[in-house]
Parts: structure tokens; sequence; C-alpha cells
């Protein structure tokens, strides 16, 4: 897994005001939990940017007042209107705890229902699962050659080392649906 390096600074204080003038600044307020302290910090929007705005998950090396922890992007709030970023909270992980992620998927290889004229479509983009954090790979790859003609991979069909799958078994990753060219073909022969 990649890693993102983020420094930021602690906050004094909180509350409304506080945060409002943090805001004003192009500072983002965010909050560090899981271990045995919640930290509280402030990050500038410019360096964040490459580590919200891609598919991509990253292990987070975050540094704050000289003390450095192993963290991962947990949430994120945008302004309505804007789009501009309000908040984002990190949870600290450790190498024996185990943690929920979202990975996002990659299907191999050319479908044989493709090849017979269907089309493929992909449901989800990526996969809820639970695992320690050194097992978690940067994408997961799924082979599709021998997916047919009205068939579908489920999430309960998927299988990987040392992961859980949490999201649910009957929920559909890929499919290849009939075209009208295959129905065509399929009612002439």
């Amino acid at each position: 897994m990649k890693t993102f390096e983020l420094k930021g600074s602690k906050r004094e204080s909180t509350g409304k005001k506080a945060t409002k003038a943090d805001r004003k600044e192009s500072l983002v307020p965010c909050v560090l939990y899981g271990g045995d302290e919640t930290v509280l910090f402030t990050i500038t929007k410019e360096s964040v940017r490459k580590l919200i705005y891609t598919p991509e998950v990253f292990l987070v090396s975050l540094s704050v007042e000289g003390k450095t922890y192993t963290a991962i992007l947990k949430d994120t709030q945008f302004h309505p209107v804007s789009d501009a970023l309000l908040h984002a909270d990190f949870l600290q992980i450790f190498e024996d705890k185990p943690v929920v992620l979202e990975i996002p998927i990659i299907l191999e290889g050319l479908a044989q229902g493709v090849r017979d004229g269907g089309k493929l479509s992909m449901n989800m983009r990526k996969l809820k699962v639970k695992g320690l954090y050194k097992d978690f790979p940067e994408k997961l790859v799924i082979n599709i050659e021998n997916l047919g003609l009205g068939k579908t991979i489920q999430v309960g069909n998927l299988n990987f080392d040392n992961l859980e799958l949490m999201n649910n078994k009957d929920n559909v990753v890929a499919a290849v649906q009939l075209t009208r060219a295959a129905r065509g073909l399929a009612a002439k022969a």
C-alpha cells in the first residue's frame, strides 16, 4: 500500500469560532482518533488534495507537532455549495488491530460473454474489506475471462487472502448483459 506524508499543526482551541477562523485561513480542521488519545489538528487544503481526490487508498504518515502517527483517511465533509473541504477524520491504525477499508476493484481479462456480443457492466467500484493493514493490496484484481452471457460475479463468489469481505454476499460486482444483437443471434439459432 502506498504511503502519503502529511504534516499538521495542533489546534489550540476548539469550537465554532475557532473552526471558522481556521477555515478563513485556508486550514482544514481534522481529528485523529482510534489511539490512546484524540488529537485535534489542522492541515492546509493543498497538502491533502492528492490524498482526497484520487480513487487509490493510501496509508497516511501523519506528523503533528513532532509526533508521527500511522493512519488512514476515514471520513471527509464538504461544503454543500462550494464543495470546499470542511473537515477530515483520520483513524490511527496499529499492526495487530484489524481495520475496515474500501479498496478499488480492477477487472482483468476479456469476458467470454463480451466476445459473444454482450456488454460488460461494472456495478461496484470498491469493496469494503476487513483485515490487518499490512495485508491490504492497492487494488483487488478480479479475473472475468470465464464470465458468460447473462452471468454475474457476486461478492459471495470472491475470496482474497487474509481479507474478510464486508459487503452483502448477494451484491453484484460485474455482469455481462445481453444486447439486442446478442438476443437476435440467440433467437435465430
